[in-house]
């Protein structure tokens, strides 16, 4: 749940002051234009069938070509419009922008720590990004994080649409979602970028930010910049069209949150309680799995509807310590037995051998927060103190691996529950460590996670890169932070956990028992009891929380509704009766009960003593 996960400064001493030349790819040399391919893939939806007569006032090709930049403007001016041609044009090459340290406008509009107050925050890093197109669909060489060098910033890029408008004269349209990711953290800051382009030039380019999932830091960002259009082949190319096809039409059938009551006309459901209980201009997104369908809500923006909501990248915040080190577990347990829990962080993590308040502690104890070893015993005092916000703060390997071990013995392994960011990330190191005993020195715990389990269930390429030590690809999973969704990964890594029980295509991927003892259907074995207000269940990563006839009448048994949980008002439950709810939010309000409610309408929720069966 992590609500109080400490404000991370951008003028740390590790920050460092170069920009890396080479943002996206290595450049590419000087070719020809590509050929056409027409075994391409084609990507479901295409082609566009609109007539190109577009009544377009924001952002025009005049703007595009001679104005500037004085603020931001409606997002829908970055959209792809109803009446879209297909495009004439066809991008194959790299983009750069030129002139973004000192370009643009900057409004905070939340900003207590003034991170503003560093130059390089008001501005975007460079971008140079490798692109190809799959008909009117713009797809980037390179998905999800990618380390800049920038002191502030590092960035992603999703993909976008390509079109044709009647008043762009012979030049096609472009726009692109892209997202700057806070260095050494995990806050996200959704924008778009738009310009026009042809065969062998392109115009300025328009961007803006005016949306965010980070609870302490919340702006909006402008600018128009030239660019440079470098018109040649992209390795791969071909591939990256065909696999970009495979995945839009891999994704989970979608209908808009409204379309649930239509669906269920009987069951009385209240679609307006989905995304309730969290102050609207603080909600990202969110959604509702069930049936088969992925039912989703919208994505605001401060200049509203963001232009790709499908696309807008996500904080995972602390469901990585479910998504990623709890089910890291459950995969080296069924590929190397369940004795693996037991294995001893000091046998493990050469920094802990030797140390006597890490003696004793178990794999199975620290992803259950039961080291025994902490500061204070208050409800999330030692997550929002002096020696976890060093420790968020740390880059280098050496000085977050030193704070993580620094907590004193004050009880015995297993016996007391204290919230530590730092123990995920101890317990990812030692899980990486084991896996490159088994298989050897190259052997990456991330790196398994993604291709045993994120690849194989159909999670997006932006899901697929968790943030590193050292601000590098090369360093240390951060495990209990740092990953990022999607609406279609985030719904799939549920339904994978909730309804597929951890199979794909009938191979069991997670150890079966670790797992129902972990959704919380193994009645002697629902993990440790956390402290608090409203104590709850804590195993191997993810919550646990018991509904009863007390929370609603219509409940006719006692539940367990297992869930991930990330700071500033991030929660993924899955319910029994096979239901998942999401929502993303920054305004740490953590409010789904009138959701699970709701979906108790649809199918009634079978009690504690039936799940288990």
């Amino acid at each position: 749940m992590s609500r109080s996960f400490p404000v991370r400064r951008l003028r740390r001493a590790a920050a460092v002051a170069a920009v890396l030349a080479g943002l996206f790819a290595a450049p590419l040399p000087t070719m020809a234009a590509p050929a056409a391919n027409a075994a391409t893939a084609p990507v479901p939806g295409d082609p566009l069938t609109g007539s190109g007569a577009v009544n377009r006032t924001q952002l025009t090709a005049g703007q595009l070509t001679g104005g500037s930049a004085e603020d931001t403007v409606p997002d829908s001016a970055f959209a792809l419009p109803a009446q879209a041609a297909p495009p004439t044009h066809s991008f194959e090459g790299t983009l750069t922008l030129d002139g973004l340290s000192t370009a643009g406008g900057f409004r905070a509009l939340k900003d207590p720590d003034r991170y503003a107050d560093t130059a390089a925050t008001r501005h975007l890093p460079p971008v140079d990004i490798a692109l190809v197109q799959n008909g009117s669909h713009l797809v980037p060489a390179q998905r999800g994080l990618q380390y800049t060098g920038n002191p502030a910033w590092n960035l992603a890029v999703g993909p976008g649409r390509a079109w044709n408008e009647d008043g762009d004269g012979q030049r096609t349209r472009a726009s692109l979602p892209f997202a700057l990711i806070e260095r050494n953290a995990n806050c996200v800051h959704n924008g778009a970028l738009t310009f026009l382009f042809d065969g062998t030039s392109i115009s300025d380019v328009r961007y803006q930010i005016t949306t965010e999932t980070c609870e302490y830091f919340q702006f909006d960002m402008w600018g128009q910049v030239a660019a440079d259009y470098r018109h040649g082949p992209v390795g791969g190319a071909e591939n990256l069209r065909d696999a970009y096809a495979a995945k839009v039409k891999d994704r989970l059938p979608t209908k808009p949150i409204s379309a649930l009551a239509g669906d269920y006309p009987h069951s009385g459901v209240d679609v307006t309680k989905f995304g309730s209980g969290v102050t609207p201009s603080a909600l990202s997104t969110f959604g509702f799995y069930f049936g088969g369908v992925h039912y989703v809500g919208n994505c605001r923006t401060r200049q509203g509807e963001y232009p790709f909501c499908g696309q807008m990248l996500l904080p995972s915040y602390s469901t990585a310590k479910s998504a990623f080190a709890g089910t890291a577990m459950l995969r080296l347990a069924q590929r190397y037995g369940p004795a693996v829990v037991q294995e001893k962080l000091s046998d493990r993590i050469p920094e802990a051998a030797g140390k006597t308040a890490w003696s004793g502690v178990t794999l199975d104890h620290t992803l259950d927060m039961a080291t025994g070893n902490y500061a204070s015993p208050g409800y999330e005092t030692d997550e929002s103190g002096r020696t976890m916000a060093d420790f968020f703060a740390a880059e280098p390997y050496a000085d977050k691996m030193r704070l993580a071990l620094s907590f004193p013995r004050k009880a015995r392994p297993g016996s007391k529950w204290i919230y530590h960011t730092s123990d995920t990330f101890l317990a990812t190191r030692a899980m990486n460590n084991y896996l490159q005993h088994k298989t050897g020195s190259h052997a990456d715990i991330f790196a398994m996670l993604r291709h045993d389990v994120l690849k194989p269930i159909g999670v997006g390429p932006d899901s697929l890169v968790s943030s590193r030590t050292d601000n590098s690809p090369d360093g240390v999973s951060f495990g209990g932070y740092g990953m990022f969704w999607t609406q279609d990964s985030v719904a799939k890594f549920a339904k994978f956990l909730n309804n597929d029980h951890g199979a794909v295509n009938g191979k069991q991927i997670l150890n079966p028992a670790l797992l129902a003892a972990t959704m919380q259907r193994t009645p002697q074995d629902r993990g440790m009891t956390t402290t608090g207000t409203k104590p709850m269940k804590y195993q191997n990563g993810f919550w646990g929380r018991k509904f009863t006839s007390a929370d609603n009448p219509a409940y006719t048994g006692p539940f367990y509704v297992p869930f991930m949980s990330g700071y500033g008002g991030i929660t993924v439950a899955m319910m029994p009766n096979g239901a998942t709810y999401y929502y993303f939010s920054d305004n740490n309000e953590f409010s789904w009960n009138a959701a699970v409610a709701e979906a108790n309408k649809l199918a009634p929720m079978p009690s504690a003593a039936a799940t288990a069966r």
